[in-house]
């Protein structure tokens, strides 16, 4: 006959072997799950040809015994096809044949990849008076315009196009600082009329040359910085209402970027007179304000103000993609114009740019930081599910 403590011995045996086994069970679990998320993001890589995993992995594809660069330009196989290999020996070793297109086997090819597109974005950097065509920065680096767009976004991050825009604009900005004539200046970076300066202008200096040139300096401004769940809001106002609600890590970095942007206007420091407008906008990040109705003195072009309109329409929860926007004013062509748009909006948060994304799903970019756009939705999200219907 067993005795009570051999009895308990056993039962606390067979406990041990019970948790041992509902724990392996979890961890094989865990790593499956972890292997599928895996997967896809490798998947999503090839999908977009996404140039950061260059290198970093090979994909081959059963039907055809061929295996690939993530980057390759073939035509994308279907899913159940591919399957994953952490090198080209190892995908060799697995009876794969290396494709002729990307030459995987190849490590040289990235890197001559790279220094071709370096070498586009110095020939741009030297045309100081002009933005040189596609056809022309290919015909230079000895590419085609087509392949030569996307490497180029893949590789820098703008296109050909966005980055000679942004160096201009740098030297435009440069030389309206160091005083020199408007006119001058317009010609001497590119811009070839005033027309086209003017134009853009709002969004790329954000207000007129002329003001710019005097860094605001008829313009009185004051403004608060206050910490929020996004960090540190900086929200500035003149005299006819809010001009500025920026989002930052630090502090002392928003309240020069403003200094900086308006260096000749009488620019105060006031944390009492337009606190209620501030509590108002804090308030925004996590709840509905369907009433909310702020004075603004925003500058942009009539596009521009169509576009932040269309945005304020936009119902809190909810998001809407840039061809969305583009197609509800009336211009569906207009969708980088509608990006660019959002990316110059001065009031975040009341303006909220950061409920447009993508039309295939992903968040797209944000003037505040990636991070902040993803919190700001989930917010928004887990608001809107809590709401009683």
């Amino acid at each position: 006959m067993l005795t009570l403590s051999v009895l308990c011995e056993r039962s606390f045996f067979f406990m041990k072997e019970a948790i041992a086994r509902i724990s392996q069970a979890i961890e094989v679990s865990l790593l499956s799950v972890k292997y599928q998320m895996q997967q896809e993001t490798l998947w999503q890589a090839v999908s977009d040809r996404d140039c950061s995993f260059e290198g970093k992995f090979f994909y081959g594809v059963r039907s055809t015994g061929i295996y690939c660069r993530p980057t390759c330009p073939s035509r994308r196989p279907n899913r159940n096809q591919v399957c994953f290999f952490e090198s080209a020996q190892s995908a060799e070793a697995a009876g794969f044949r290396p494709c002729k297109r990307c030459h995987p086997q190849s490590e040289t090819v990235l890197n001559t990849t790279k220094n071709k597109i370096m070498a586009a974005c110095q020939y741009i950097e030297a045309q100081v008076d002009r933005i040189p065509t596609l056809l022309e920065l290919g015909s230079h680096i000895g590419m085609s315009p087509t392949y030569l767009q996307r490497l180029f976004k893949q590789i820098i991050g703008v296109s050909p196009f966005q980055y000679a825009d942004a160096l201009r604009v740098g030297r435009l900005k440069q030389c309206l600082q160091g005083g020199e004539e408007i006119a001058h200046a317009l010609y001497n970076t590119g811009y070839g009329s005033s027309s086209r300066l003017y134009e853009k202008a709002p969004q790329q200096l954000g207000m007129t040359p002329r003001i710019y040139q005097g860094k605001g300096a008829t313009m009185r401004i004051a403004y608060t910085i206050v910490p929020s769940p996004l960090g540190y809001l900086l929200v500035a106002t003149t005299e006819k209402g809010i001009c500025a609600v920026k989002l930052g890590d630090e502090a002392d970095v928003l309240e020069r970027t403003l200094i900086l942007e308006f260096a000749r206007a009488d620019i105060l420091r006031d944390d009492h007179t337009y606190k209620e407008w501030v509590q108002a906008i804090l308030d925004l990040i996590v709840r509905d304000l369907p009433d909310l109705d702020l004075p603004l003195d925003i500058q942009g072009t009539a596009f521009q103000k169509q576009v932040w309109q269309a945005l304020q329409k936009i119902p809190y929860g909810e998001t809407r993609t840039y061809t969305d926007i583009a197609r509800d004013l009336g211009k569906p062509q207009a969708v980088r114009a509608v990006g660019n748009a959002c990316g110059a909006n001065p009031i975040a948060l009341i303006v909220p740019c950061h409920r447009v994304v993508r039309s295939n799903g992903s968040l797209g970019g944000y003037h505040w930081g990636i991070e902040r756009k993803q919190k700001l939705l989930a917010y928004e999200a887990k608001q809107s599910e809590e709401k009683p219907n």
